[in-house]
């Protein structure tokens, strides 16, 4: 626990000192915002800070925190350090400089940003890149819901005819579709700013209480720096597999795809501008960007934590009940492991059940259903706008807000009805997200830097974190199964090879342009 309350202090001091020092760099000031100047009642509406801060952290964390820190618990108490380092040196400033540099931009999208600093050839690719990203993120949290729905409701009853529906999870995907297709369609102060910030408020106290929980139960688990001295640190003889796992999912690069929202994640590049066509001020980017963010790590630091616990040493056992138990013993001898059996929803389900009762079953399924949700209907908004901007199309109108929406919902209908006819189907997506996700962010790390290089500003603080997640993105191309599948030396020589292209390649720029 020493390694989980210094973490703890590190993110939070990363806040106040770290992110002051980013705002400096970039100099909020009193200049009218998107919000005020482009008003619209749809998109460009001035909200309140509090409530724009609780739909960005909604925004940009749905599960991610949650399932991401939960399967990176699988590497250890290394996973403390990739939070928080990743969090206040890399995710928290990507995401406060996209937003203000979307401020900046009259509340423009990520790939209108990207082609300004880039390149129109840049903008068209990540166009293209981040659309697909935001649909695939709709598609899945159409369907992982669902399922959840699925085993907790059971079979439905339709009370207008009786008629009983035994597979109750295409009524769910339904229900959900039609809610993304109002709350795309709706100005964002109807839907979106009325319950967002009641779910926000529903997954920090989930968070609290468990943070209550862990220091009441003082539970016993690895520090980090017993973990970097002895990798083989886990005694429970349940959890066959692990040694298999990790080979497969080296620790680099794979932790740093595994978590992606606790500590840096693309998607988030896409969120930040609907939050930006919101705020009144520049002056409250810190508090809203960076420290939304920094809220999203300290949530993974507790997943993290708690996850440790459950999975390390036979913890499980003294979370869940007998009868799980019992459950659980006879599919491992069936021949599954404590990582196949216990999924990132299923320990969520545990946790919250078991730690804080009735209650926290309630907070489980606001965690594992809402907050999706509350991800997909934003991933589907951000792409409509993102599409409307390249076409020209405004959006002021119902019917040109149809005309945009109606193509992108049949092609993520199709992906839904691929998704549900594949058996590995939600598996297959989910791997594309995470690569895709984190090399949004390498997109959106290397306009900023760009953008302060132009601007004579310390460029250094997105250079190394772009370099970094460079090299992990190709690294994990070429060594993933679901990729090139190479050797991991050779994998390892053709990430450093990009490295020293992309160092090429920048200081060449750098000479050229800003230098000149």
């Amino acid at each position: 626990m020493i390694s989980f309350a210094l973490s703890l202090l590190a993110l939070i001091l990363g806040y106040f000192v770290y992110g002051k020092f980013i705002e400096h760099l970039l100099g909020p000031d009193d200049r009218p915002t998107p919000a005020v100047s482009k008003a619209d009642g749809v998109d460009f509406v001035v909200l309140p800070g509090w409530k724009i801060f609780m739909i960005q952290f909604l925004n940009i964390a749905g599960t991610g925190p949650i399932f991401g820190a939960i399967m990176g618990a699988w590497y250890g108490p290394v996973a403390y350090l990739w939070i928080v380092l990743g969090c206040i040196f890399a995710g928290a400033v990507h995401d406060y400089m996209s937003g203000m540099l979307s401020i900046r931009h009259g509340g423009a999208n990520l790939p209108e940003i990207v082609g300004h600093y880039l390149g129109s050839s840049t903008k068209n690719i990540l166009l293209v890149f981040s659309v697909f990203l935001l649909v695939m993120v709709g598609v899945v949290f159409v369907y992982s819901p669902a399922i959840i729905l699925e085993g907790i409701s059971g079979p439905i009853t339709l009370p207008w005819s009786g008629e009983v529906i035994q597979e109750s999870r295409i009524l769910w995907i339904v229900v959900i579709f039609i809610y993304y297709i109002i709350a795309t369609m709706l100005p964002i102060d109807k839907i979106i700013g009325k319950i967002y910030p009641l779910f926000a408020f529903s997954l920090l106290f989930m968070a609290v209480a468990l943070l209550v929980g862990l220091w009441i139960k003082m539970p016993q688990i690895p520090e980090l720096w017993t973990s970097l001295a002895d990798a083989n640190m886990n005694e429970d003889p349940t959890w066959l597999g692990s040694e298999s796992f990790i080979k497969k999912n080296p620790v680099f690069p794979c932790l740093f795809i595994t978590i992606a929202c606790g500590a840096i994640s693309g998607f988030h590049a896409t969120q930040s501008p609907l939050m930006a066509r919101c705020l009144p001020s520049e002056r409250m980017g810190r508090p809203i960007f960076y420290g939304a963010m920094i809220t999203e790590g300290v949530v993974a630091l507790i997943w993290a934590t708690v996850s440790m616990y459950f999975f390390y040493n036979g913890g499980w056992r003294e979370i869940i009940s007998a009868e799980a138990i019992q459950q659980f013993v006879g599919q491992t001898e069936g021949g599954k492991t404590l990582i196949q059996y216990f999924s990132a929803p299923k320990v969520v389900e545990l946790v919250c059940e078991g730690w804080l009762g009735v209650f926290g079953g309630i907070l489980a399924l606001l965690g594992v259903v809402a907050a999706p949700i509350t991800s997909g209907d934003t991933a589907f908004r951000s792409a409509r706008l993102i599409i409307a901007e390249a076409i020209g199309v405004e959006q002021h109108s119902i019917n040109r807000r149809l005309a945009v929406c109606i193509p992108m919902f049949a092609v993520s209908i199709a992906l839904l009805v691929w998704q549900m006819e594949n058996p590995d189907g939600f598996n297959t997506i989910w791997q594309y997200f995470g690569w895709s996700n984190q090399t949004l962010a390498v997109f959106t790390l290397w306009t900023i830097t760009v953008y302060l290089a132009q601007q004579h500003k310390l460029f250094y603080v997105t250079l190394i974190p772009a370099l970094f997640m460079t090299v992990v993105c190709s690294t994990f191309l070429l060594v993933s199964g679901q990729a090139l599948n190479l050797d991991y030396t050779f994998a390892w020589v053709g990430g450093g090879l990009v490295l020293v292209i992309a160092l090429v390649w920048f200081y060449a720029w750098y000479k050229s342009s800003v230098l000149k």
